[in-house]
């Protein structure tokens, strides 16, 4: 068996601490360490590396703290469990993001480590973020750019390991996915909210150019409105606009969805009697928002909860995530 050897970068951003409590965790992952394993004495590790007994020390407490490894008074330190790293690559960091985040975390055991990084719809940063990822995870969680297919590099990962999260699907059927529908489900929702959006004149969907939510949506609301002989208009701007009484919007950008508060309050506009509003992803503060803000949105907690259980099950997972339209008093 491979033995455990530290050495300290001296050119990394981490502390000693960090990068021994990094070097222990990913020996652990890749095996090197297995459960009941002694690591090296405090007094070893110090002749060792170089580094100091108090450091050390101060590292293996935090990992006993974490429950990845254990101590008898007369043989040492030891692996008490395995330790998982589990890679998470997202777009962006949003309120709805953050909800998906602690489910996610709530139901992973303490000895699952979870680094999460962004791309922010950057190709050259996923990109090098993926390659840099490769062999040093035990599983990986990818949000992806194109909602249509799987982006090249993300297909040098083990599709075992692997879930594509949120958009994407993977034409082979090899890689697992756990996503939305932003055409039928859009459609279904707007749908079970007929009545409501009848009460205006007008229908109005603002879909900012630069927004990376999937086109899809652009032809469920069309298909909606004329099935149902609405007048409607798409927009991708209303910075200089004004909002009319009458008028009911979708939104998929909360910049906009405040703008549209913002000019119903400064006019005098009641929400939800003159002006109606949809909103496109739940978040905590859309329950309190005036009477509450109406959404079109997909169940980011299960989505969470979902995303751990193929963590810990490491079986196979084809899911499209339900999506809802939650009545609100915007509406």
């Amino acid at each position: 068996m491979e033995k455990f050897v530290f050495k300290t970068d001296e050119g990394s951003s981490q502390t000693k601490l960090q990068q021994l409590i990094h070097a222990v965790t990913e020996a652990i992952s890749l095996g090197v360490l297995k459960e009941g394993d002694f690591l090296p004495s405090v007094n070893q590790l110090n002749k060792d590396s170089g580094i100091s007994r108090d450091t050390i020390f101060k590292a293996y407490s935090i990992l006993k703290q974490r429950s990845i490894i254990s101590a008898t008074p007369t043989k040492g330190y030891f692996v008490a469990s395995e330790s998982y790293r589990v890679f998470v690559l997202l777009d962006d960091f949003s309120a709805f993001k953050e909800q998906f985040y602690k489910s996610f975390r709530a139901n992973l055991p303490d000895n699952y480590s979870v680094d999460l990084l962004f791309h922010h719809y950057n190709p050259e940063v996923f990109n090098q973020l993926i390659l840099n990822s490769i062999g040093r995870y035990s599983m990986y969680i990818v949000m992806n750019i194109d909602n249509r297919n799987m982006e090249n590099v993300v297909r040098k990962i083990d599709p075992k390991k692997l879930l594509i999260l949120d958009m994407g699907t993977d034409p082979k059927n090899e890689v697992s996915y756990l996503t939305q529908d932003f055409n039928q489900a859009v459609y279904d929702c707007l749908n079970s909210g007929l009545e409501l959006i009848q009460k205006y004149q007008e229908f109005i969907l603002v879909f900012p150019q630069n927004t990376p939510h999937p086109h899809e949506t652009i032809d469920a609301f069309n298909r909606f409105c004329e099935d149902h002989e609405l007048k409607h208009t798409v927009l991708d701007n209303i910075e200089n606009r004004d909002v009319l009484p009458g008028q009911a919007y979708l939104v998929i950008k909360d910049s906009d969805l405040v703008k549209i508060v913002k000019d119903c309050k400064r006019n005098g506009y009641k929400i939800g009697t003159e002006v109606g509003i949809i909103s496109y992803n739940d978040a905590p503060m859309k329950e309190i928002v005036g009477a509450g803000i109406t959404v079109i949105s997909t169940d980011f907690i299960r989505m969470g909860k979902d995303c751990a259980n193929f963590i810990l099950s490491k079986e196979k997972v084809a899911e499209v995530i339900p999506t809802r339209l939650i009545v609100r008093g915007s509406l």
